[in-house]
């Protein structure tokens, strides 16, 4: 069952529009640092989401709720990287993963955005829900303070390998952040089968998007 009294909150014009030749390049800012997104045509994990936004504004105005400075985190359908971005500039070290397709940009975004940061260096990984998960991040190694996931439930034939990510990667003590916006039923559906397996706090709802940002950890046995 799902716990929490929500707040409202409205997803911010945090982008500066810029008169530019390229129609692909978003102006953001957070955390006091201008952040620019290459965003591509051919992918859905490469334009910018609406659940992008609305978590990278929560964490960046609830730090002392969420301090992510010097925690492991990790980013699970990434796409453009705005929120590894944002999370690395709050002093995370961030793991930023997506399908293969995905990562040339995702790449670009995150090294021009961080670069000249006196930051943990990001990583970059490929990660296909639900395969090879084992071999690529073994348990023994790889612990996750945060696992952060936006827009990732939409109408694709993927969900259960994001479900069975997702519970792979949540380990006890491990917090997962998931904002998406909510259009079709198989939506809830997933967010019921969600709630069924994790304790689940729902901690803002962003109406005119129709986003809502969810707090999931293990249930203790």
């Amino acid at each position: 069952s799902l716990t929490g009294s929500p707040v409202t909150l409205k997803i911010l014009q945090n982008w500066v529009p810029r008169v530019s030749h390229y129609f692909d390049k978003e102006h953001y800012t957070y955390v006091g640092h201008q952040i620019v997104i290459q965003e591509s045509i051919e992918h859905f994990g490469a334009v910018v989401w609406p659940g992008a936004l609305a978590l990278s504004q929560y964490l960046e105005s609830n730090q002392e709720q969420f301090n992510l400075k010097d925690k492991k985190v990790l980013e699970i359908g990434a796409g453009t990287g705005l929120l590894s971005i944002v999370a690395c500039i709050l002093g995370a070290h961030v793991t930023a993963t997506d399908l293969p397709e995905v990562l040339e940009n995702l790449s670009y975004n995150i090294s021009r955005n961080t670069q000249n940061l006196n930051m943990h260096k990001p990583e970059v990984r490929k990660l296909v829900w639900g395969e090879g998960l084992n071999e690529d991040f073994p348990v023994s190694t790889y612990h996750y303070d945060f696992i952060l996931a936006t827009d990732v439930v939409y109408h694709h034939g993927a969900l259960d390998p994001l479900l069975a990510t997702m519970m792979y990667f949540c380990k006890p003590g491990t917090v997962l952040l998931w904002a998406n916006k909510f259009r079709f039923s198989t939506d809830y559906e997933f967010l019921e089968k969600v709630c069924n397996i994790f304790n689940t706090t729902i901690l803002a709802e962003f109406p005119e998007s129709n986003v809502k940002l969810l707090k999931a950890t293990v249930r203790k046995n």
